[in-house]
This record gives C-alpha cells, structure tokens and sequence, in this order.
C-alpha cells in the first residue's frame, strides 16, 4: 500500500494488532495534529483499542503527544503528531557515474543527502563493493545521531523483477545480479531489510509522496537521464506488471525509420527523444551535467540550432507521453532527471503533441510537469518506499532496539 485512498480502515485479518496499529500511525501521518477520539471516529475502532494502540506507539517513539487543544466542542483533548526521531529510512540511488543517497525520519524530513563519484568496476562484485562502502558511512552517520534505521532500499537503471533481482542494467553492465543479498553481505548482515527496484519506480513514489503533486493517485515519472523509463503509479499503487518490468516506455517505437537505439532497433522513445538526442552524442557521463548547462545557455541565447533540437525532442517526447495519455489517463506525468533544466523549452512542443494525439478532449485531463525533486528523486523514492512499508504495518520495536 502507497498511500491510504479512502482513509484507514480497520483489519479483520490474521495480525490484527500489528495491522491496526499502521492503521493508526497512517491516520496521524496525514491528519496530524489529532486526538486520540479523532482517530476513533474515523477508522471505526473503539476508544480503548485506539488508547491501547496509541500507547504502543509512543513507546516504540512513533507518535508523541503535543499537548491540549481547546479549539473544539467539550473537554481539552491531548493532541497526537509523529514523532520518530530515533529513526531514519534511506534510500540510494546507483548511477552510470555517482551514487545518491538520501535518509530521512518517520516525517519525511531530510537528514542527509549525498552524492558520490561511483565506477561500477570491471564486475558486479566491485561495483556492490563500491555502493557498499557509500552506504556503510551513512549507516554509520545515522548510528551516531542515535538513530535506527527502519531499511534501505536501492535504485538501480535497468529491468528489476519482483523478488529485487536485477535482470538486466546494461548502462552499468549487470545482468541476473541479487544486489540486495550481495549488499547485504557487504554490510555483514545490517539488521534491516534492504530492497531493490527500478529507478523510475522509485522516484514515481518520491513523486507520490514527496513531490508538487503528492497524494496523486494517478501518477507516471519519466526519467531523463542516459535512458528513459516510467515509473506508474495507478489508483494509489505502483503497478509493475507480472514479472516487474513494466515502464520501459523508452523502447516504444515511433519511427521505424529513426536512429538507432542501443537496444538494437531504431526510432525508439529513448532514441529520439533521450538525452543522446539532445546532445547528438554522449560524452562521457562526468561531461553530461556540463553538456545539458550549455544547451541550456545556448536555448537562454536563442541559439537557432539548439531551439530547433529541443523542439524536435520535445514533438518525440510528446508523442510518447501521448501513448500513456491514452493507454493509462494519468493526472499527471512528470519529467525528471535532465529533462528538468530542460523542461521550458520542451513542454511547449510535448503539450503541441498531447492536443493533437491523445483523443479525450484536453489531453483527458493530463497535466505535463517538470520535477521539483531534482535528481535526488529516485534515492528519495527509496527512503519512500521504507516508509510505505512501515505505514503497511512492518513497524520497528521499542527503544531497546536502536543502536
């Protein structure tokens, strides 16, 4: 469960303790600050199970009380808000070139965010080596502020299934990895779950969460970076089809007749309107960020070749967001990566593209937006997805377990 969509609702399966009180510590999440009768009213438990399981809660330091309210009909009631300061969630994010890492607490509030040099190695053992090493000094960071960490979980640019294997991330040269078990062997067996998924699919649950247009319950994420790929969240839940590998919108073909995409075919999504088609070619992943700031520069000076480029990717980029438009009726698609500083000179032609392609009249509601998340978003998303979990009833213990 991402997000509760029609407001937490008692359990009537088998853990209904533990079931009940996620439903309580959602409750306080999204309608903090509140009462203990608050909480009773709306998700139909009596007051003493809510007393109960609100008690449970601050002693696990989930929830603390912030004192009285006189602003309401009959006696002063002891107002309830998130706690969880001896906590943090952290997620990271594995690139062709840097790794990202963001922790956060029980609230969302940032504790850290990094970004570090990374050379994936010659192999798949170096490259894990290598994020190991990044994430046992955030572990260590978070140790000595006093904080638990409730898990990790890892972004990685390629084909994910289910069970967190990576099948297939050529831009790192990975191929049937278990990153998660490897990581967990490198960090000596943590104490916390790590889980790994698709980059797209954990920045669309930054998005969900975190971003301009959070509680979305109809939402995609396009990456912009070296590949493009979607991150879909439909009625409140990241869908990631049967085997996990749902989104690669990048190798939907638009011209048969196109350049050729290194998956092998031509006039591909990722071809035609990737980064390789703004920049004509890739430099090497150090001189990305340095190439898109000159385009950038160049499109501010009215460069007419460079405004000419960024018109024709943004026709392309259009008529790919026109096919989810279409397909799945989004409220909203968000571009992210290197398609932000880009963004005011591609979503004149993408909104062209969405008039004239999708059927329903006004694009069936689609808004086109650009990211305020930066390119933090997929390792954001991965804190996201911890916290989900423990709005889904994985809460940790009492104090006697942080560090």
């Amino acid at each position: 469960m991402i997000t509760s969509t029609t407001g937490p609702q008692p359990a009537d399966f088998a853990d209904v303790r533990a079931t009940n009180l996620a439903v309580v510590l959602r409750f306080v999440r999204e309608h903090a600050p509140c009462s203990r009768a608050d909480i009773a009213a709306s998700t139909g438990l009596n007051k003493a199970t809510v007393s109960s399981l609100v008690a449970d809660l601050i002693d696990r330091r989930l929830v603390r009380e912030t004192g009285l309210t006189e602003n309401r009909v009959g006696r002063p009631a002891t107002m309830l808000v998130l706690d969880g300061s001896p906590y943090a969630a952290i997620g990271v994010e594995i690139n062709v070139d840097h790794v990202s890492a963001v922790a956060v607490d029980l609230a969302g509030e940032r504790l850290l965010t990094w970004r570090r040099a990374f050379s994936g190695g010659d192999s798949v053992n170096q490259g894990v080596a290598g994020v190991g090493a990044i994430i046992r000094r955030v572990v260590n960071r978070m140790t000595k502020e006093e904080r638990q960490v409730l898990g990790l979980a890892v972004a990685v640019p390629g084909l994910v299934d289910v069970q967190g294997t990576v099948r297939l991330a050529p831009n790192l040269g990975w191929r049937d990895a278990d990153i998660g078990g490897d990581l967990a062997k490198a960090l000596r067996d943590p104490g916390f779950p790590i889980q790994v998924d698709n980059d797209a699919n954990l920045a669309a649950l930054a998005e969900q969460r975190f971003g301009a247009h959070s509680g979305a319950s109809d939402l995609i994420y396009l990456t912009g970076e070296i590949g493009v790929g979607a991150g879909i969240i439909l009625d409140g839940r990241l869908r990631r089809g049967r085997l996990g590998y749902s989104g690669e919108i990048g190798h939907v073909q638009l011209d048969p007749d196109g350049p050729e995409c290194h998956c092998g075919r031509r006039g591909c999504l990722e071809a035609m309107a990737g980064i390789a088609a703004v920049l004509r070619k890739i430099p090497s992943p150090a001189e990305i960020q340095i190439e898109i700031e000159e385009s950038v520069r160049l499109a501010r000076a009215g460069d007419a070749d460079t405004l000419a480029t960024l018109d024709s990717v943004g026709r392309s980029l259009g008529r790919g967001v026109a096919v989810l438009a279409n397909l799945l009726n989004p409220e909203v698609v968000i571009l992210g990566g290197y398609y932000v500083p880009l963004a005011p000179w591609l979503l004149p032609a993408v909104h062209d593209e969405l008039s004239d392609r999708v059927i329903a009249a006004e694009a069936g509601g689609c808004q086109v937006v650009a990211s305020t998340l930066g390119h933090d978003a997929a390792a954001l998303g991965g804190a996201a997805r911890v916290l989900d979990s423990i709005d889904s009833g994985r809460l940790p213990g009492g104090l006697s377990r942080i560090p």
